[in-house]
C-alpha cells in the first residue's frame, strides 16, 4: 500500500504577521504623507507662481499701454510747445508774418502739442485740465502776436512776452508744469517696471515650494520601489519632470522680462531729459525722442513670446497639483485603501 504525505502550508508566527502588518501601516501611512506634503507644496507653489507671473505681465502690459505713451506724450508736447513759441518769434524777427502760409510751422506744433494731450488724457490719473487750458490761451497768445496784431509793434510784442510768459513762468508756466507731470509720470513708469517687495517674496516662496515638492516627489519614488517594490510611477515622474521645468523657465522669463522693462525704462528716462531741451536744436530733440520712442515700442513688444510662457505656467501649476495626486492616489488606493 502507498502512503500519501499531504504537506500542510506553514503557518507565520503571529509575531511575523503583526511585523508585516505594522510595516504595511508604516508604508501606507508615510505614503499618505507624502500625498499630503505634495498637495500643499504644489498648491503653494501653483498659487505664488501664477500670482507672480501673473503680476510680472502686467506691470509689462501697463507700461507698454499706459505709462510709456503718456511719458512720450508729455515730452513730445513739452517739446512742441517750446517749438511753436520759437517758431512764432523766428517768423516776427525775420517780418515773415505778411507771406502767405508762413505761420503754418508754428501752428503746426501746437497743433502737435494739443493732440499729445488729448492722447494720453486716458492713459494717466494726473489732472491735465489746467495744462489744456494754459495751451489753449498760450496758441490764443501767439496767434494774436502774429496774425491780429502784426501790424502793431507794440500789441505784437505784448502778446508775444504774454506767451512767453505764458509758457516759462516759473512754476506755474506751460513747460514748468509739464515738467512736474513728466516727472510724477516717470516715477509711476518705474513704479510699475520694478519688481516690488511682495512680488520678489512672491517668486522665493514658489521656488522654495517648487523645490520642496520635488523632493518630495524623489522621495515618494524611492519608497515605492524600496517598500512596494513597484517600479518608477509615471504620474510621479511627469510631475517631477514638470516640477523642474517650472523652476526653471518661469523665472528666467521673468527675469527677462524686466531687464527688458529696465532698458524700456532707461530709454523714457532718456526721452525726458531730451524734452528738457531749451533753445536752438529742438528740431533734434523732437527727432530724438521720436526715435527713442520707437526703441521704447520695440522693446515692449518683444516681449509678446512671455505670453505663452505665462500660459504654460499655469497649465503646468494645475498639472503639478493633480499628477503626484493621481500618482499616490491610485497607488495607495489599489495597495491599501481598498483592502482595509
Amino acid at each position: 500500500m502507498t502512503t500519501v504525505r499531504t504537506t500542510l502550508p506553514r503557518r507565520c508566527s503571529p509575531a511575523a504577521f503583526w511585523r508585516g502588518r505594522l510595516r504595511r501601516t508604516r508604508t501606507r501611512r508615510l505614503l499618505e504623507t507624502h500625498l499630503l506634503v505634495l498637495l500643499l507644496c504644489a498648491v503653494v507653489a501653483a498659487g505664488s507662481l501664477f500670482l507672480s507671473y501673473r503680476q510680472t505681465q502686467r506691470g509689462a502690459a501697463a507700461l507698454a499701454a499706459r505709462e510709456a505713451p503718456a511719458v512720450q506724450g508729455l515730452a513730445a508736447t513739452r517739446l512742441a510747445a517750446l517749438r511753436a513759441d520759437q517758431e512764432a518769434h523766428a517768423l516776427v524777427t525775420a517780418r515773415l508774418v505778411d507771406v502767405a502760409g508762413s505761420g503754418e510751422t508754428y501752428r503746426s506744433q501746437l497743433s502737435a502739442a494739443d493732440q499729445g494731450l488729448s492722447r494720453i488724457a486716458d492713459r494717466t490719473d494726473q489732472d491735465l485740465g489746467t495744462v489744456n487750458g494754459l495751451l489753449a490761451t498760450y496758441g490764443n497768445s501767439l496767434g494774436l502776436g502774429t496774425s491780429m496784431y502784426r501790424d502793431q509793434p507794440l500789441m505784437r510784442d505784448q502778446k508775444l512776452d504774454e506767451a512767453d510768459s505764458l509758457l516759462t513762468r516759473s512754476k506755474v508756466g506751460l513747460a514748468p508744469r509739464l515738467d512736474a507731470l513728466q516727472r510724477v509720470q516717470l516715477r509711476h513708469a518705474a513704479a510699475t517696471a520694478t519688481m516690488g517687495r511682495w512680488q520678489q517674496t512672491g517668486w522665493w516662496l514658489a521656488e522654495i515650494a517648487l523645490m520642496a515638492v520635488a523632493s518630495t516627489l524623489l522621495s515618494a519614488l524611492f519608497v515605492l520601489r524600496d517598500r512596494c517594490g513597484r517600479d518608477w510611477n509615471p504620474y510621479l515622474v511627469a510631475a517631477f519632470v514638470l516640477t523642474v521645468l517650472l523652476a526653471v523657465f518661469p523665472l528666467l522669463t521673468a527675469t527677462a522680462t524686466e531687464d527688458r522693462l529696465a532698458g524700456a525704462l532707461g530709454d523714457l528716462g532718456r526721452i525726458t531729459e531730451m524734452s528738457r531741451h531749451t533753445g536752438s536744436g529742438l528740431a533734434d530733440a523732437q527727432q530724438g525722442v521720436a526715435q527713442e520712442s520707437e526703441e521704447v515700442r520695440r522693446e515692449l513688444a518683444a516681449g509678446d513670446w512671455a505670453d505663452r510662457i505665462y500660459q504654460g505656467t499655469v497649465v503646468g501649476g494645475l498639472l503639478v497639483v493633480v499628477l503626484p495626486a493621481l500618482g499616490l492616489g491610485l497607488r495607495l488606493d489599489s495597495d491599501y485603501w481598498r483592502r482595509r
